[in-house]
């Protein structure tokens, strides 16, 4: 059976803004963590994945961080949440990749778990030059 919209927004803020669910769930309160972080993938890192599944590794290449407050992330609504601010990775160098997938993700680095993935919405060329970036609410997610 579906969750309601307003358990959907709950789970949402809880992740995204680090808002404590009432009388359900509340962010750690001895070392929350503070950000989430962005990674780029040359296929989908599947539902079994961590971060470093299918991840690319183009010359500059590095996770980026966003911060879990509404600086970060949209007040959750209809069951969905955003990206807040513009959301640019390093410059592409001397060896590229085609990417097709984006993940929100807890490490910076290394091995660490999905939270949510999808496909972009058009593969993307990465070559010398080019610095892929999300414009504000291009990243939308949703709870169902």
């Amino acid at each position: 059976m579906p969750k309601s919209t307003s358990a959907s927004n709950s789970i949402l803020a809880l992740i995204f803004n680090a808002t404590a669910w009432a009388d359900i769930a509340e962010n750690d309160s001895s070392s929350p963590a503070t950000n989430l972080y962005l990674s780029l993938h040359t296929a989908d890192p599947g539902v079994g994945g961590a971060q470093t599944t299918n991840e690319t590794a183009y010359t500059n290449y590095a996770r980026i961080a966003v911060v879990r407050t509404t600086s970060g992330w949209t007040a959750p609504s209809g069951g969905a949440t955003a990206n807040a601010a513009l959301a640019q990775f390093a410059q592409c160098g001397a060896s590229g990749a085609t990417l097709t997938h984006v993940a929100i993700g807890t490490a910076s680095s290394g091995t660490g778990l999905v939270l949510y993935a999808g496909a972009l919405a058009s593969s993307l060329a990465v070559a010398n030059g080019i610095q892929p970036q999300f414009a504000i609410g291009a990243l939308d997610v949703t709870e169902e």
